[in-house]
């Protein structure tokens, strides 16, 4: 299997990423077998706690689904247990400097290179390794995904994207229209603006982006953008389909 962060830095493929926010192995497990190139699972908004997210890291061995988590905040100790759960990356909120971005990358190594305490216990199994060998195994495959989310990251987006170790950017749709004073309204001038420097800055770094996309013409506007992946969420594919379903019977 090729990791995630190899197919990031390394090839051009479009990638189909999914939130998960229902604390349940049976959903990521679900959308690894259809073919998900990663999943989100949810500890900032969703009903995960870290038995579940265990859980649900562990549902994806055996498909080329990476595990990833995005995480409550930019918290060295948070960090740590998640990743010694054996995810294979973190999604961080709210960064909105070039020091939250620097804190975060350091938060998913360990010394020299960053600080991360050394304790994987459970993920050593995940990544068929061994403690002796733990690290060299593993650090230079974790992805490392900043939220874009704020008026305030937007303005220092130039100094975030100059910071090593970021292998993706995930623009956050609502809560970046939410922020700025838009919220839902993505063709609002100052949104598109917002986005159009994002990006800029982004492409000038060689850096992936990614945003959500809930229909198929979202997705492909994204794409034509140039964005590498794009994001749906589990709780709303449900909605959608139940919704849809139900038409059936009218």
């Amino acid at each position: 299997m090729t990791s995630l962060k190899h197919r990031l830095q390394n090839t051009s493929d479009r990638l189909a990423l999914h939130v998960c926010t229902i604390p349940s192995a049976t959903v990521p497990q679900a959308m690894a077998a259809a073919g998900a190139d990663g999943v989100i699972i949810d500890m900032e908004h969703g009903a995960v706690d870290h038995g579940s997210a265990h859980a649900m890291i562990a549902a994806t061995q055996g498909f080329d689904c990476a595990p990833l988590v995005r995480v409550p905040l930019i918290d060295e100790a948070t960090v740590k247990r998640v990743l010694d759960l054996g995810a294979e990356g973190i999604v961080f909120p709210l960064v909105r400097t070039a020091a939250d971005a620097e804190r975060a990358v350091a938060s998913m190594r360990y010394p020299p290179r960053g600080s991360r305490g050394f304790g994987p216990f459970i993920a050593q199994s995940r990544w068929q390794s061994t403690l002796p060998n733990f690290a060299a195994d593993t650090e230079d495959h974790l992805v490392c995904c900043l939220l874009i989310e704020t008026r305030e990251a937007v303005e220092n987006i130039e100094e975030i994207c100059a910071i090593e170790g970021i292998d993706l950017l995930v623009v956050a749709m609502f809560d970046l229209t939410t922020d700025l004073g838009h919220m839902g309204q993505f063709d609002h001038p100052e949104v598109l603006a917002a986005m159009e420097r994002i990006e800029a800055a982004a492409n000038d770094r060689n850096i992936p982006l990614s945003s959500n996309a809930l229909s198929e013409d979202q997705a492909k506007t994204l794409f034509a953008r140039g964005y590498r992946a794009i994001a749906g969420f589990d709780l709303l594919w449900i909605r959608a389909q139940t919704a849809a379903m139900k038409g059936w019977c009218a």
